[in-house]
């Protein structure tokens, strides 16, 4: 072979290289750890199809270029460190975790994977983001409420049922968020002059005691904290509510399929599928840290006129107007 032709080789087989190696890193398959913090319902799974639908809208398929693999706690602290365990286990390129306790566990358990969230409510106050326009770490993604949105439940309620002079408040006792609720709830019961009862819980006996407690007396209104655990547990809350005539309101979808009275809450499908474009992202090279925290933009207001008929309610026409779905 001559000299030129052997350089003019060499050059050739450089360029392709990159090309080369690029292709091989995008064929690769590459591995999600789902941390689900809440529990295998309808609801839940929902939620991962719509994460799966938009890494399918993005060119990610399983068993071609995607595997993943999903755990789910039902809100137990020591369900969620050991599904994240497990995860950690499986070395994923990146983890999707629902809730802060789910960020929590599985940061705990990885020191250096990129995580993408939905529902972490105080992403700078708990020190995952430096920022929310600029993370800077590991983690970026979705927020579903803010601290203030346990006094939006309540602001709502009493509009619903105007003789709640009396307010109770359950958060889970490890959520990291419970404090940051409990403040903003306190806030807004002083603004409406109702007199607020906060009561953090582990479990459903504690859940049973502290509701029956609280509807020995009149004029009561209940208000659940964001957190996979309550949610897990909405057909036991909105049960026991309704036995004690405590009109309610709630931030998440499930309750309403338990018969609550007031649902306000977010598109969380929705927020699934934006963070399948994050995990996308992350895949293909980018870093968390530079992906902004994002907030939800749109709220769902869900009347059930069945719950209230039962509680000797008449729901106001100007928040029906405002209701997104009524159900009768």
């Amino acid at each position: 072979m001559r000299r030129r032709d052997f350089i003019a080789l060499l050059a050739s087989a450089v360029a392709a290289w990159p090309l080369a190696a690029r292709a091989q890193q995008t064929d690769r398959v590459r591995r999600i750890g789902a941390l689900m913090g809440g529990a295998e319902n309808a609801d839940g799974r929902a939620w991962v199809a719509g994460f799966v639908q938009g890494l399918s809208a993005l060119g990610w398929a399983a068993g071609r270029n995607m595997q993943l693999d999903v755990r789910w706690a039902a809100g137990e602290t020591r369900a969620m460190n050991a599904a994240a365990a497990e995860l950690a286990k499986l070395d994923p390129d990146v983890i999707l975790a629902r809730g802060s306790r789910a960020i929590i566990a599985a940061r705990q358990e990885t020191a250096s994977t990129p995580i993408v969230f939905v529902g972490g409510a105080d992403p700078v106050g708990l020190g995952f983001a430096t920022s929310m326009a600029r993370p800077g770490g590991r983690v970026t993604g979705f927020t579903i409420y803010e601290m203030t949105g346990v006094g939006k439940l309540l602001e709502i309620l009493r509009e619903a049922s105007p003789t709640i002079d009396r307010a109770l408040l359950l958060y889970h006792i490890d959520n990291p968020t419970g404090p940051g609720y409990r403040i903003a709830f306190e806030t807004a019961t002083s603004l409406l002059r109702v007199k607020p009862n906060t009561v953090p819980v582990k479990n459903e006996e504690e859940i049973a005691r502290a509701i029956e407690h609280f509807g020995q007396e009149p004029n009561g209104g209940l208000i659940a904290s964001p957190d996979q655990f309550l949610a897990s547990h909405s057909d036991l809350i909105t049960r026991l509510a309704t036995r004690y005539a405590l009109p309610a309101a709630y931030p998440y979808r499930e309750f309403a399929r338990s018969g609550a009275l007031i649902v306000y809450t977010v598109d969380v499908v929705d927020l699934f599928r934006r963070a399948a474009a994050y995990v996308d992202r992350v895949l293909r090279g980018e870093k968390p840290g530079e992906l902004p925290v994002q907030a939800p933009v749109k709220f769902e207001l869900i009347i059930n006129l069945k719950t209230a008929k039962a509680l000797g309610l008449t729901i106001p026409l100007t928040l029906l107007a405002r209701a997104d779905e009524v159900i009768e």
